[in-house]
């Protein structure tokens, strides 16, 4: 099995287009892929062209009406409002289908033991889209959507998403609530937008909310995620492990207020392949979510991937 971070990606992405002052532009990726390629870490990829999701994969996870809603909202040409900070171009159905194939694919070469370590650098991001809508930046919930595919096509009995990003997923959360084999566990600030993640919503073994206040930062962090969520984490024993990987807790990301650092990302990747490895034979698959400050988004993506590669 090779050791490499396979990274799945593919250039659709780049064209979906929501806005010139938009803060989830395609700036984002290039930044990620600048910094991977000039950075030793290229060393340690293989990049992989995703091949675009269906129809059948949106509805895992996602109302027929909702599907058929984005399908009549795409335009020809201008711009579409799926809602205020969700918008779409010419080309946004084909990049939210290439990173929902990207999640798919990805779940497809980790179960069949060809690789054992991938990353999804694609947007849009997914982890607040709903069950009947699009909103927050996210058109389709890839990360639900990859839980649900690999339950259906590979049987699996315990599947575990981490979400790190400075938002609660509460589409996520919503998608998963109440499955039988799945957790949810989200670390995010706290209140902060979309105004969802309580501890009130908590739920057994299913879903998992740390909410965190405003200025937490990386000691304060890991001190919270060993006594709080690795507990969950090591009771639930995931064959399977899937990342909401947000890079916007940042100290310096304009839309948050946490303060993680490099040193944070690199913890995270680290602690979260541990877990991979000690419960699932490795498998981790984590997609990207947030982050907006383009100045330290590729340092913070190398730095998670770094963690992860790490772990032998």
């Amino acid at each position: 099995m090779s050791k490499k971070i396979h990274l799945y990606h593919h250039d659709d992405c780049l064209l979906h287009e929501p806005g010139a002052y938009h803060p989830e532009n395609p700036g984002r990726l290039r930044a990620v892929t600048s910094k991977l390629h000039d950075s030793m870490m290229g060393l340690n990829l293989e990049w992989i062209e995703a091949e675009a999701g269906n129809n059948e994969q949106v509805l895992l996870a996602h109302d027929t009406a909702m599907l058929h809603e984005v399908l009549a909202t795409a335009p020809d040409e201008g711009h579409a409002s799926l809602d205020g900070d969700t918008i779409m171009s010419p080309h946004s159905l084909e990049a939210a289908m290439k990173a929902l194939g990207a999640a798919c694919g990805g779940v497809d070469a980790l179960m069949t033991d060809r690789i054992a370590n991938v990353f999804c650098l694609t947007r849009p991001p997914g982890h607040h889209a709903t069950p009947d809508h699009a909103m927050g930046f996210c058109i389709f919930n890839h990360m639900a959507v990859a839980a649900l595919y690999a339950q259906q096509r590979f049987g699996l009995e315990r599947i575990a998403i981490v979400d790190f990003d400075v938002h609660h997923g509460n589409g996520t959360q919503d998608i998963m609530r109440g499955r039988s084999g799945q957790l949810y566990i989200s670390s995010h600030q706290s209140p902060h937008y979309p105004g969802t993640g309580s501890v009130k919503e908590n739920l057994g073994h299913n879903i998992f909310n740390l909410p965190l206040p405003a200025g937490t930062g990386h000691d304060e962090y890991t001190s919270l995620f060993n006594a709080r969520i690795m507990p969950e984490l090591e009771e639930f024993k995931p064959q399977l492990l899937l990342v909401s990987a947000g890079f916007d807790a940042h100290r310096l990301d304009p839309l948050g207020g946490l303060e993680f650092t490099e040193a944070t990302y690199f913890w995270l990747g680290q602690t979260l392949a541990s877990v991979a490895k000690k419960h699932g034979g490795g498998k981790l698959l984590s997609v990207l979510e947030g982050g907006y400050n383009l100045d330290v988004l590729g340092q913070s993506v190398a730095a998670y991937l770094e963690g992860t590669l790490s772990v032998v």
